[in-house]
């Protein structure tokens, strides 16, 4: 008697379907967004809660009357109004424009001269970077009341150095009429540092053989920094300008802590005002609604001064 033998089932193999290029290719790339999404996530969480929704809630606020602890009242543009007729509302952009002006004549000029030196120099280049940056590093308040020691009229080290070499004192940052001009000293010496680093940069950024073409041309140095330097380094400056321009439009340290907006309202700017209407008028929809005021000149400059030197390069 034979006896059968029982095959085992035959299994079936499925084809394996290989992975095309093109789809690892869009994995890979959404794995790798998802990662980098998920790193700035903090950055965002932080610009949001510490920027964007203050500066909402800015806007917000100065159509409302609102005190801290009390319910906000919807007041439309009473705030603006308010804000318009305060005497102290003109002095307060006459003030900011002026500084900004003397600044942009004083301190826009020094750093780029420090940059082109610095570049020129062989031997020591490190130390002078450090002593450059070095009063960036010092906190504002910090420098503003050294700065304030130093133009005391009395035993400050201006006047005494002014009396060493026998010249006339000045009364520096008590006087009406030199008050400004010195805070604009004050705030060139404390940012200059990262202005420079910032133009060193450039500076050694541009080929060698420029100058070397222009040296063979007979170009002296006036004229090598005016047809090399300057356009090579353009777009640096034009940037550079923009940002000071907003930077100085919104000093507030060295009139709170040096001149307390004195004397005889000669250094009263605009985010000072600010100050005052928040924290000692605690009328903050007034204060709100002059913030929105420089917010809105400040876009609005921004964006021409961006269209200008735009359609200038087009030119150009």
């Amino acid at each position: 008697m034979t006896k059968t033998v029982e095959r085992p089932p035959a299994v079936r193999v499925r084809p394996v379907k290989a992975q095309s290029p093109a789809g690892d290719r869009r994995r890979r790339r959404l794995t790798d967004h998802l990662r980098a999404y998920g790193f700035l996530v903090g950055g965002l969480v932080c610009f949001a809660l510490f920027s964007w929704y203050p500066a909402v809630r800015a806007v917000v606020i100065a159509f409302q009357k609102y005190t801290p602890g009390s319910d906000p009242e919807w007041v439309g543009t009473a705030n603006f109004t308010r804000v318009w007729h305060d005497p102290e509302f003109a002095a307060a952009w006459r003030n900011t424009l002026t500084f900004t002006l003397l600044a942009l004549l004083i301190g826009f000029a020094i750093p780029f001269v420090l940059a082109l030196v610095l570049n020129e120099l062989r031997h020591a280049r490190a130390f002078f970077r450090v002593v450059v940056y070095l009063p960036v590093m010092i906190p504002p308040v910090v420098s503003a009341l050294l700065w304030k020691w130093f133009y005391d009229p009395g035993a400050g080290l201006a006047n005494e150095a002014l009396r060493l070499l026998h010249l006339p004192t000045s009364n520096w940052s008590n006087g009406a009429d030199t008050a400004l001009v010195s805070l604009v000293i004050v705030a060139t010496w404390a940012t200059m540092g990262g202005t420079v680093l910032i133009y060193l940069a450039a500076l050694q950024s541009i080929p060698g053989e420029l100058y070397e073409a222009a040296e063979l041309d007979g170009a002296n140095l006036l004229q090598r920094v005016r047809h090399v330097t300057v356009p090579q380094t353009r777009f640096v400056i034009l940037m550079l300008m923009l940002l000071q321009i907003i930077a100085t439009m919104q000093v507030f340290t060295e009139p709170f802590v040096i001149t307390g907006g004195g004397p005889e309202n000669a250094t009263v700017t605009v985010l000072y005002l600010v100050y005052k209407y928040a924290f000692l008028y605690n009328d903050f929809g007034g204060a709100c609604a002059l913030s929105v005021m420089l917010l809105a000149l400040l876009g609005a400059f921004s964006a021409v001064y961006l269209r200008l030197t735009r359609s200038g390069e087009e030119a150009a």
